[in-house]
């Protein structure tokens, strides 16, 4: 399949994707993710990889794009949780009248 990353055109296949991958240790994912085997790699490693261009090169979105096209699994960004939620003790406490101090 043809793929436009950093304004270059590449030629991908899955089976291409799974051998470029092959005996990569994933980073910690930070933000955006794809399973590729039964990994999770951080988007950016996975385009600097199948690219070898620089992470800064491309948009974590253009490789997204493109390993969803090739059929493999993304996970996007988890979502923050609000800061007013109080957890389930500090909310017991705050409805017995005594908030637990921080």
């Amino acid at each position: 399949m043809r793929c436009v990353i950093a304004r270059f055109p590449f030629e991908l296949t899955k089976s291409g994707v799974l051998e470029s991958m092959k005996g990569i240790k994933p980073e910690q994912v930070m933000g955006e993710s794809v399973i590729i085997g039964r990994r999770h790699y951080p988007v950016k490693q996975v385009g600097q990889v199948i690219t070898r261009q620089d992470r800064r090169d491309f948009s974590a979105d253009e490789v997204r794009r493109a390993m969803t096209k090739l059929g493999f699994t993304c996970r996007a960004l988890p979502k923050a949780v609000p800061v007013g939620i109080l957890g389930p003790l500090r909310q017991a406490s705050a409805m017995l009248g005594t908030p637990l101090s921080v």
